[in-house]
């Protein structure tokens, strides 16, 4: 078997791909404006090994992967490609910022689970539930495709100032110290196995001593 390598397809290059044939011109269309807005990225091994190019676009992994007109409304559609047309990057800009943010990008609240630990904020953790606490790994917050389902597509569309992410493992670890009552801890994002092993070790092997046996459960959200 041969050993492809592994090779993303964003909005710069995804027009080089011959599968595209299949869709429609408004179906491509699509992509490009939707892609705009929300973020898109696939690779290789989903355009090649998994989607059923007979089927599309009704082929599920495609659905998954694929931006698709409807995503957004109607009025939010023309008002891209009108922008996207006339290339005027500048009003692209300010449009799609203003789409994003009426779009709830942080539903049920999530920047009010934000912890502190002695004053300091931590902008990568929230502790909503009394036993779980969420950890994003600054080096974690990207996918090897993104689906288009994700509730977490700020994490991914350069909205720095409501994306959750930190690489501070000491804070993470005086927070769980503080906090005897918490259980489990949750490593997302994004995907954490997207950064290197030696990195997401330095979070989870201190967890794994007797100083931290309150620690029952270690979870990674991935793919």
């Amino acid at each position: 078997m041969e050993n492809k390598k592994y090779k993303n397809y964003i909005l710069r290059n995804y027009s080089d791909l011959p599968q595209l044939s299949a869709l429609s011109d408004q179906e491509r269309e699509a992509i490009g404006v939707v892609g705009r807005v929300l973020p898109f990225k696939t690779n290789n091994y989903v355009i090649e090994e998994l989607i059923d190019w007979n089927n599309v676009p009704d082929d599920p992994i495609f659905t998954l992967t694929f931006p698709r007109g409807e995503m957004l409304s109607k009025l939010h559609y023309r008002q891209v490609k009108k922008l996207i047309d006339r290339n005027d990057e500048a009003g692209l800009k300010q449009k799609v910022y203003e789409i994003r943010m009426k779009l709830n990008p942080n539903p049920a609240g999530q920047q009010y689970n934000m912890p502190t630990v002695e004053g300091i904020k931590l902008h990568g953790m929230q502790h909503k539930y009394r036993e779980t606490v969420l950890f994003f790994p600054s080096q974690g917050q990207t996918c090897h495709a993104y689906c288009t389902f994700c509730f977490r597509w700020p994490q991914f569309s350069g909205m720095n100032e409501l994306k959750f992410a930190m690489k501070e493992a000491d804070l993470l670890h005086k927070y769980l110290l503080k906090h005897p009552k918490v259980s489990d801890v949750l490593f997302t994002g994004g995907d954490p196995l997207t950064a290197n092993a030696s990195i997401i070790s330095t979070y989870i092997e201190p967890l794994l001593t007797k100083e931290f046996s309150h620690i029952r459960n270690i979870r990674i959200g991935s793919k």
